[in-house]
């Protein structure tokens, strides 16, 4: 069982910068972690994930170069580091874990958190 937490969710201003945080526990090892995001009326998509052991990542090709995804093995804690921010990186935030294949495959993940909330103002 893998439990997660994100956290650092806000409101911004165009071309700030925030940084998710998402805390894991339990079993995790061998897993993918991955971040998502849901826009109001929009489907969620994958946005960015590393394999934890690893430390292989991948992402979404419209937050190349803008956002990074990284790991500190001791915190147990994956990071979101979002810079350049735009209005339409507005949506809710998900961290997720799993013993994934394909990085950008929802359904892969089995264990998700709560979501937090990123507001990006024009």
């Amino acid at each position: 069982q893998v439990q997660l937490v994100e956290s650092g969710g806000g409101l911004v201003q165009a071309g700030g910068s925030l940084r998710l945080s998402c805390l894991a526990s339990g079993r995790i090892s061998n897993v993918g972690v991955g971040w998502f995001r849901q826009a109001p009326g929009k489907e969620r998509e994958a946005i960015a994930a590393i394999t934890w052991s690893r430390g292989s990542t991948h992402y979404l090709d419209s937050v190349k170069g803008r956002f990074t995804i990284s790991k500190d093995n001791a915190k147990n804690t994956v990071y979101l580091q979002m810079n350049s921010l735009e209005p339409e990186d507005t949506a809710v935030y998900f961290c997720a874990a799993g013993y994934t294949t394909t990085w950008d495959v929802l359904s892969q993940y089995r264990y998700w958190g709560q979501g937090t909330q990123v507001t990006v103002s024009s």
